[in-house]
């Protein structure tokens, strides 16, 4: 397995701007951009910024091991790669380039449910050591069937999305035409014919589709506005409790709700049985008036760690930044738009660039606080947001 990172581009900012310049404005707009005027987006990451940490120098010190047990598993450091929607439209092929190297690494990969890769094909390359993210259908049917459709796969962790009660209003994706149901305008033919590069992976890999409700559209070939109106119509996107219930009664494996985002939430989670939360918002897509992750994580863990497994994800960008949330009781981390920014960069050498990087990254941390394992993370913070 390659432990290196590509020298020349040793930062995200490297990686997210040879991204802006490799594929067409439409698809970096929807990877880079929040909803309404990305108040939300930008304070996820700042406020956890102002996240300090503080040496020990002087203590009996080990060097650090990144090794994180969750749900059983042992994994090779405490973060994965979040689910992102319609990844196969930022760089073609890019789940299953994620995918095989979150498995060559032995982290965690979360698929989603309109993600441009089947579940089948993401359980083939990672060996069934998936987890798959589910948007809650209107019909019951297509819910147990994507349920077992996951589970014949091997994914044993089923992440619930609560944060998408409706579509966030993005003003870009609306300009380009990527809103439900999305359009295709001359401005991104344009666009796309300044991406050569990009044109020409996507030939070779396809046209990206959502490939994992492809067996229940009502007809193949259907028009880009025609596949809009239909998944807009068959996600509600809304959880309850008797629809959680439902899926806990169901579901064999473990059961994580992603998008928690209070304390009220976090309580319903453990009073019906789940196994974990991800505390998120949708990295700043969906909602511009809440706050920002870090400040959910420091109310909401102190709580109910110990009672169900605490992660996070909106904002972490790099190595440092998931030792502040680690600092802060966040118990794993995921990422999305850095290993995003990673393949659009990089294609091919993308995923296993991004996730040896953050590993460099977070170990130099973990050296200079003189922290020899990441459960001592907390023993380190110093600072909270004010």
């Amino acid at each position: 397995m390659n432990l290196t990172y590509n020298p020349n581009f040793p930062s995200v900012e490297d990686l997210r701007e040879r991204a802006r310049r490799r594929i067409p404005k439409f698809a970096f707009e929807y990877l880079d951009g929040g909803c309404n005027e990305d108040i939300n987006l930008r304070k996820n990451t700042e406020e956890l910024r102002l996240v300090e940490l503080k040496p020990l120098y002087l203590v009996e010190y080990q060097p650090p091991s990144l090794r994180t047990e969750l749900f059983g598993e042992e994994y090779e450091a405490p973060f994965g790669i979040a689910p992102v929607g319609l990844q196969g439209l930022i760089w073609p092929g890019s789940p299953e380039i994620l995918a095989r190297a979150a498995t060559q690494h032995n982290i965690p990969f979360i698929l989603s449910t309109v993600s441009t890769a089947s579940i089948e094909r993401i359980g083939e390359i990672t060996h069934g050591r998936f987890w798959y993210q589910l948007y809650h259908p209107k019909d019951e049917a297509i819910r147990n069937d994507l349920l077992d459709r996951a589970y014949a796969a091997g994914c044993r962790v089923l992440v619930l999305l609560s944060d998408v009660p409706t579509f966030g209003f993005r003003p870009r994706d609306i300009r380009n035409g990527l809103a439900m149901p999305p359009r295709m305008t001359l401005r991104n033919v344009m666009q796309m014919f300044v991406r050569p590069c990009w044109i020409w992976h996507t030939l070779v890999e396809g046209k990206p589709n959502f490939a994992t409700m492809e067996k229940y559209m009502p007809k193949k070939g259907m028009t880009i506005k025609q596949l809009g109106a239909y998944m807009n119509a068959t996600f509600s996107g809304r959880l309850n409790e008797s629809r959680v219930a439902s899926l806990r009664d169901r579901w064999k494996g473990k059961l994580v709700m992603k998008g928690v985002a209070s304390e009220e939430d976090a309580e319903l989670c453990v009073r019906l049985g789940l196994d974990g939360i991800i505390i998120s918002n949708h990295g700043g897509r969906q909602i511009d008036v809440g706050e920002s992750t870090i400040r959910s994580l420091l109310a909401i863990a102190p709580k109910y760690r110990g009672k169900i497994r605490v992660m996070i994800d909106s904002g972490l960008r790099t190595g440092p930044d998931i030792a502040r949330a680690l600092a802060c009781q966040a118990e794993f981390a995921f990422l999305g738009r850095t290993f995003m920014y990673a393949v659009a960069a990089l294609g091919r050498q993308g995923g296993d660039h991004a996730i040896a990087m953050l590993k460099v990254q977070l170990k130099q941390v973990m050296e200079q606080l003189c922290c020899s394992r990441v459960a001592d993370l907390p023993r380190h913070l110093l600072r909270k947001p004010d």
